[in-house]
């Protein structure tokens, strides 16, 4: 059993590979195409959780709450479907990483629905921190001028569905998180709703009559890397949460949005405004503060 101290360690190292995630996903679908992609993405994925993280067995699968495995698959599986459709269907590399970035609304809807549905006691500290985290997103898909509202209609309408798929993602993970944690009794299904997400992919991709996949040396470097990040991630994760220092992890877990964004910059050359990282710093900002709202 690790010390807490490398617990938190391992911790974070799962936030630095979710934070490669935006990247990494869509440099696998600018080989292997949107769906085909991310099929093959959670398949592997699939392969690194049952290895590490398990709990996909029927012995296993029978301790779990009947409603936790309904709603809790239902809500995953639409998530993240949502999450690697909007990435692998933006037109640009840009546009993926603004995509991302609206995705990264999901921690502040995530609070403000605990606190509607679950009774999550907060004070004042909410309201300009959600406001700050919806303003930030205006002013990253504004473009180079900041907060515009043309700019904003503009880019929204050059690809609808994209970010239609993120916004729509970071509103069913918020009701995940706010439903598992009234009714998962403590298991994590992670394991079989991503096996769950690979067969809705692959059935997907079947239906489309599939596509060509360019399996060439570097689409295999970065479906090994994407779905290492995932599914280690997930499991690093655990370990921080279960042995390291929570209060930690969790204020780390709020700057994901910047080093995203940093690190997609790096992985698909792509080139951002100043204006996208002061949108970025407040979506960050806008989170932490929602955070600090429900802290006693």
């Amino acid at each position: 059993m690790p010390t807490p101290t490398h617990a938190t360690l391992i911790g974070l190292i799962a936030i630095v590979l979710w934070s490669a995630i935006v990247g990494l996903i869509r440099s696998v679908s600018d080989h292997l195409g949107p769906t085909g992609g991310a099929a093959m993405l959670y398949s592997v994925a699939s392969c690194f959780l049952l290895l590490t993280v398990g709990g996909a067995r029927p012995r296993d699968l029978r301790a779990f709450p009947r409603r936790y495995l309904l709603w809790g698959s239902v809500l995953f599986v639409a998530y993240e479907l949502c999450l690697a459709l909007s990435i692998g269907y933006a037109h640009t590399a840009q546009q993926a990483i603004e995509v991302g970035m609206v995705n990264y609304l999901w921690p502040s809807f995530t609070i403000v629905a605990a606190i509607v549905f679950n009774r999550q006691r907060a004070n004042w500290l909410i309201v300009p921190g959600f406001g700050l985290s919806i303003i930030g997103i205006g002013w990253v898909l504004g473009g180079a001028q900041g907060f515009d509202l043309r700019g904003m209609a503009a880019n929204v309408q050059d690809n609808p569905l994209s970010y239609g798929l993120a916004l729509a993602g970071a509103l069913i993970w918020a009701g995940y998180c706010t439903v598992t944690a009234r009714i998962a009794q403590g298991k994590n299904g992670v394991t079989l709703f991503f096996i769950l997400v690979a067969l809705a992919l692959w059935v997907k991709y079947g239906l489309e009559g599939g596509g060509p996949m360019d399996f060439t040396p570097a689409a295999m470097v970065y479906l090994v890397l994407a779905a290492g990040a995932m599914g280690f991630g997930y499991a690093a994760w655990n370990v921080g949460i279960l042995h390291g220092n929570v209060t930690i992890l969790a204020g780390a877990s709020y700057f994901i949005p910047v080093l995203s964004s940093a690190l997609s910059v790096w992985l698909l050359g792509a080139s951002l405004s100043w204006a996208f990282w002061q949108g970025a710093a407040m979506v960050c900002g806008g989170a932490i503060l929602c955070w600090l709202a429900t802290r006693r």
